[in-house]
């Protein structure tokens, strides 16, 4: 089974920028504007940046691994479309053999989608959990 939808897919490909949610050490939320990429072979969402290792970020999800990640945009004249994607990251060291990634990555693995605009109109959500 397909993770996300032909029309997600295409989606995700066409933007460029998604805000990135962890939970702090106090339980606090932070919210990041980050870039990504789909990997097709593991329907998961690739976050690499620099020095991501030692980020806030890459910190709180040591400590919490779950994670909710959203792309949106709104066409005119009012025609709002995104994607919400929760669940759970993985970090991916790039000094590790094993794992395979020439840089430091974030790999989230979605549980939960929530989509709207996409393959529905702007204001019904397609939701289902993965």
């Amino acid at each position: 089974m397909a993770i996300f939808t032909d029309g997600e897919l295409a989606y995700l490909r066409e933007q460029k920028l998604g805000r990135m949610a962890t939970t702090g050490a106090d339980g606090a939320p932070h919210v990041v504007p980050v870039g990504y990429g789909v990997d097709d072979a593991t329907g998961s969402i690739d976050i690499i940046g620099y020095q991501l290792r030692d980020s806030k970020k890459f910190r709180d999800l040591t400590r919490d691994p779950r994670i909710a990640f959203v792309v949106d945009d709104v066409l005119p004249p009012w025609k709002p479309r995104g994607i919400e994607i929760r669940g759970t990251a993985q970090m991916l060291l790039a000094d590790d053999p094993a794992v395979g990634v020439t840089r430091d990555t974030i790999r989230i693995t979605p549980q939960r989608i929530n989509a709207w605009g996409i393959d529905t109109d702007a204001y019904q959500r397609n939701s289902r959990t993965v």
